[in-house]
């Protein structure tokens, strides 16, 4: 007997696997190479070097420790937000939400931390459970209404966008606001509701190291936190009874349905759990970052979600890729607006672009699926 076989038959098997990813990617790697293609051109047309521009991408994104941490902190909210989505694109729902969910959710998780004085071991769960609670009933609103009426998501989604931004909007500044300020935020979160920055973790190194994480540095637990929901929505989606029914659902409702399973049920239990996920956001906000809640906090990073969602093929290791690619374009956009005078917006336009091409790319996927 060969023993060489089951290894060659192992090794076989991952580079089918990898190439099979690569194909899947590749059309997002064209977006991104065309994306970044297109933003040297338009620095060169406007009179500048384009190879200082690029290397302003290198140095702001990859040329510390320090550096980095901000992008992987700009990405956190987006890993959520993107896997939200993902969640309900696999079966067949479009969860437009995701931005409301994290609103009420970091309310939520605002709202036991500054009323509940316990101690961390109790209160650091609670909160996160206080969180995915919030964003689950929020998601689960419009699935039910998808389920039972046939509404479609997508609306219903998009109303309770408003309806989250309105309500928190009145709590924060008409019930909860902070005593003595203008500021539309609450007060802090008590000391055992909050997460520690990654900072504190790593041993103290010269201020000017390359590999010095300085306690100013925002990155914080919360990033640990999406990396494992990575895994665990990989794992659920793949690798579970509910994530094959889920993805069922979403390929062949009506198979689904002469199978045995419930397509309205999934509907309202996939939407919670999209408002689940995407409420996490709101954990990295609250708990990670400003120990309060403040009003208007996101940069959209609900409707971003989508993007890294498309860009990361609604894989949940590709979303976390795409998370950090939009996480380092967030960084660079404010870096080149004051080391090369290159507005924001012009930038931000661009990234319109590329968000443009990866839905067209994705409807064209979906056309050879069907046919």
């Amino acid at each position: 007997m060969d023993i060489r076989k089951p290894f060659v038959s192992l090794l076989r098997g991952i580079i089918s696997q990898f190439r099979h990813l690569l194909l899947n990617l590749m059309p997002s790697l064209l977006a991104i190479f065309g994306f970044f293609l297109l933003c040297g051109i338009v620095v060169h047309a406007r009179g500048q070097n384009a190879l200082e521009f690029y290397s302003i991408i290198f140095s702001s994104g990859f040329s510390s420790v320090d550096e980095f941490g901000y992008v992987l902190f700009n990405a956190t909210p987006l890993v959520f937000t993107g896997l939200a989505v993902a969640i309900g694109y696999k079966s067949g729902l479009f969860n437009i939400g995701c931005e409301g969910q994290l609103y009420v959710a970091a309310f939520a998780t605002a709202w036991i931390g500054m009323h509940l004085n316990l101690p961390a071991l109790l209160l650091v769960p609670l909160c996160i459970a206080a969180a995915m609670v919030a964003g689950a009933v929020w998601g689960a609103v419009p699935g039910y209404l998808k389920a039972r009426y046939g509404a479609h998501e997508v609306i219903n989604t998009i109303m309770m966008n408003f309806i989250a931004f309105a309500l928190m909007n009145y709590l924060v500044t008409s019930i909860y606001q902070e005593p003595g300020q203008m500021i539309p935020q609450t007060r802090q979160i008590y000391e055992t509701a909050r997460i520690p920055r990654l900072a504190s973790f790593v041993p103290d190194l010269p201020d000017n190291h390359p590999l010095n994480l300085p306690d100013s540095n925002p990155l914080n637990v919360s990033f640990l936190i999406a990396c494992g929901c990575v895994v665990l929505c990989y794992i659920f989606l793949m690798h579970t009874r509910w994530g094959y029914e889920l993805r069922l659902v979403g390929n062949a409702r009506d198979v689904a349905s002469y199978g045995g399973i419930n397509p309205r049920v999934v509907t309202v239990w996939v939407m919670a759990l999209s408002g689940a996920v995407a409420g996490l956001a709101g954990v990295a906000e609250v708990m990670g970052y400003r120990y309060r809640y403040f009003d208007s906090f996101s940069p959209n990073w609900g409707f971003t979600g989508i993007a890294v969602a498309l860009l990361g093929r609604n894989n949940p290791f590709g979303i976390l890729a795409g998370a950090v690619l939009f996480g380092l374009l967030n960084k660079v956009a404010l870096d080149i607006d004051i080391l090369l005078g290159i507005p924001r917006g012009l930038f931000f336009a661009g990234q319109g672009l590329l968000i443009v091409w990866l839905v067209c790319v994705e409807g064209i996927s979906r056309k050879k699926n069907d046919s």
